[in-house]
């Protein structure tokens, strides 16, 4: 669909629909909600309509390269991870007690590769993550909805593992204040290796970070260009769209008009504009709640309390996962990162309405077949069980830790892309057997 079609499929009630929801979920959920939890609930909700209108998300990197031969989206991340670590930095550079500031520096050790591998095996089955399923329940609800399903099951299992085992625990080997932030176990923390740097070690930590950054972006682009060369590069459809031309000429548009409601509010992000979206946000999360972007624990939390509708206590349910009795006594919408995931999925839904597209891209998703039932659940506890190993997700494991200079986070990238595309080959060998 181009940018025509889609403005000439426009839907004037869902678009008011949207707006009628928005105000809803914002000012509603600074009525019934805590303070905090209701700047969560906003928040996610832009974590959602920037990862809906911008057509990205953290699977999308390995998938669409094994998949079309585009690595658009690996790069636009690389950009990302650069700029969201130079806020890091700037943050870190104004308090003077860096363990007042929870950056996620995970340890490294053989639960980071093993968890990185079975992660992205089970995203290339399910092409969503832990922000993406909730992204994906709008516009893919029976692939969306089997995955959360199993993912939730996934992390719950991997509890008693991640609380217990120490190859998942801890680090086998650190920097001084690594093992400060990693709370005792650990961890590689970028500018403890340049203290000499003038700036506390960040100004050596940024520019390794870029110099990372560049390298993958280098590679993505020469695996690109061999795909184009060996004639395998299809591209992304939502990618040609993204970029192409349609222009607003600010001179004689009308204020109200179908042209500039579209370009304001419906027209898909770039995935450049798209980078630097989720960058402000997690700049958001980090200077209110001095904490980084997680995602994945509170689907654990949600299988344990459905267990309890069960029957089970929380004490019993707790007891199987070797702690975390508070997470499953707490009420489900007083969990600040609980609701901010309800938020990625309420964002989505608002983008749609408001682009005027929601039914025709919710009906396009229900389509499925009994094959793909059977890869989504396999998916979904992959990824599930994979966070568990990994002390995180595509957010917790790879995003927040690059940018809080974990050398962490760029191990599980490399252990992520290796169980992705193990996972795009066995996945499109599944699905070409008749």
């Amino acid at each position: 669909m181009d940018n025509k079609t889609q403005k000439a499929a426009f839907s004037r009630t869902e678009a008011a629909i949207g707006c009628i929801l928005l105000f809803v979920v914002l000012f509603g959920g600074a009525r019934v909600l805590l303070p905090s939890v209701a700047i969560r609930l906003a928040i996610g909700c832009g974590l959602g309509y920037v990862l809906s209108r911008a057509w990205t998300g953290f699977a999308g990197g390995v998938n669409r390269a094994c998949r079309t031969g585009s690595t658009a989206l690996m790069r636009a991340m690389m950009l990302m991870f650069f700029v969201t670590s130079i806020t890091v930095a700037a943050y870190a550079l104004g308090t003077d007690d860096i363990t007042t500031l929870d950056l996620w520096v995970n340890p490294i050790n053989v639960g980071l590769i093993l968890g990185g591998i079975i992660f992205g095996f089970g995203m290339s089955m399910s092409s969503c993550c832990a922000s993406g399923v909730m992204t994906d329940i709008i516009t893919s609800l029976p692939r969306a909805a089997i995955t959360l399903l199993f993912f939730c099951i996934g992390v719950f299992v991997g509890f008693p593992l991640q609380n217990t085992q120490s190859w998942i625990t801890d680090s086998w080997f650190s920097t001084k204040t690594g093992m400060l932030i990693g709370e005792g176990n650990g961890g590689v923390f970028f500018p403890d290796w340049f203290e000499w740097d003038g700036f506390h070690g960040y100004l050596g930590a940024v520019i390794l970070t870029g110099i990372l950054c560049l390298i993958v972006y280098y590679l993505s682009m020469r695996y690109e260009k061999k795909r184009r060369t060996a004639g395998t590069f299809t591209g992304v459809d939502t990618e040609m769209l993204q970029n192409s031309s349609d222009e607003f000429d600010l001179q004689s548009a009308q204020f109200f008009s179908r042209e500039t409601y579209y370009h304001l509010f419906a027209k898909p992000f770039t995935l450049t504009q798209g980078a630097l979206g989720l960058t402000v946000l997690f700049g958001v999360i980090l200077a209110i709640f001095r904490s980084e972007w997680g995602a994945s624990t509170p689907y654990g939390l949600w299988f344990g309390k459905l267990l309890m509708l069960f029957g089970l206590s929380s004490e019993q349910v707790a007891g199987f996962a070797h702690g975390m009795k508070g997470g499953f006594e707490l009420p489900f919408f007083q969990h600040p990162i609980t609701v901010q995931n309800l938020g990625i999925m309420l964002g989505t839904l608002i983008y749609l309405l408001m682009a005027g597209n929601f039914v025709k891209t919710f009906k396009s998703g229900l389509k499925i077949t009994g094959r793909e039932v059977l890869l989504f659940a396999l998916g979904g506890f992959a990824m599930g069980f994979g966070t568990r190993l990994s002390n995180g997700c595509n957010v917790g494991a790879l995003y927040s830790p690059i940018a809080a200079f974990s050398l962490s986070g760029w191990i599980f990238l490399l252990c992520m892309v290796v169980g992705g595309v193990l996972g795009n080959r066995f996945f499109m060998k599944v699905m070409s057997k008749k």
